[in-house]
């Protein structure tokens, strides 16, 4: 079975989100060379990515418990094996929140947005607690440690590359549309080439936005500096970086995880 239900999840999150700060915030100045101006900005830099950090990792470990939990208690086999349609809204409901997200961040405050971070990664928990009931223990905990450590690699690649990475964001958007159209194809054809193929990219195309989004929310904090708009942009900041993490996880358990 596949473990990509997630996956349109990032691309529906970024046609959805319409909320950037740096549309309607004013270009900021250079503070190269500004003395404590640039010692300022620099300390509130890495506090706010501090808090992107601290709030995706703590949303991928709460999803986690969520997901280990349901599987021990008998909850996701009642799910998973005569749920229903109930089966189905687990499935779609992560889909249906990521859209309301997007659309409807810039009217949300930043309390409420943080709430529904916290009931999304709640509800990614429920629809990945088919993973313990597929793949054994031991190979889930090897793929997340493996995960996490080329994260945590790339995202610091990301944030201190002097590279600009803005120009790979459409391609690799664009590669995600593409692995969901042949994810979706390859849901009649059956094919475990095809499948494979679909996971090897998959960890290449995230691994990619993962060093891209890093870069795109640092520089995104010149422009939300001392607004009101900084909290709501450090949540969804860890809600992308969320979402690559997740998705980089399960088309690499493919590789990596034995079924039970």
């Amino acid at each position: 079975m596949g473990l990509t239900a997630g996956v349109p999840l990032k691309e529906t999150f970024e046609m959805a989100n319409g909320f950037d700060p740096r549309a309607t915030a004013a270009r900021p100045a250079d503070t190269a060379g500004l003395g404590r101006e640039g010692y300022a900005f620099d300390a509130g830099l890495r506090s706010y990515m501090l808090r992107v950090y601290n709030l995706m990792a703590s949303g991928v470990l709460w999803t986690g418990i969520v997901a280990f939990t349901l599987a021990l208690t008998g909850v996701a086999q009642a799910l998973w094996s005569g749920g229903g349609i109930l089966r189905y809204v687990v499935l779609f409901a992560p889909l249906i929140m990521v859209m309301v997200m997007g659309f409807r961040a810039h009217k949300m405050s930043t309390g409420g947005m943080q709430a529904f971070y916290w009931a999304f990664a709640t509800v990614m928990g429920l629809s990945m607690s088919v993973i313990p009931l597929v793949y054994d223990g031991q190979s889930i905990a090897a793929t997340f440690f493996a995960t996490a450590a080329a994260f945590a690699s790339l995202s610091l690649w990301g944030y201190t590359t002097k590279k600009d990475l803005s120009g790979f964001g459409t391609f690799l958007i664009m590669g995600v549309v593409g692995l969901i159209i042949a994810m979706l194809i390859n849901i009649f054809l059956r094919s475990p080439a095809m499948d494979l193929a679909i996971s090897a990219i998959g960890v290449l195309l995230f691994a990619g936005l993962t060093a891209y989004d890093t870069q795109k929310i640092k520089n995104t904090y010149a422009y939300v500096q001392g607004t009101d708009m900084l909290g709501k942009s450090a949540i969804l900041g860890a809600l992308t970086l969320y979402l690559d993490f997740i998705n980089m996880f399960q088309f690499l358990l493919s590789f990596m995880g034995n079924r039970d």
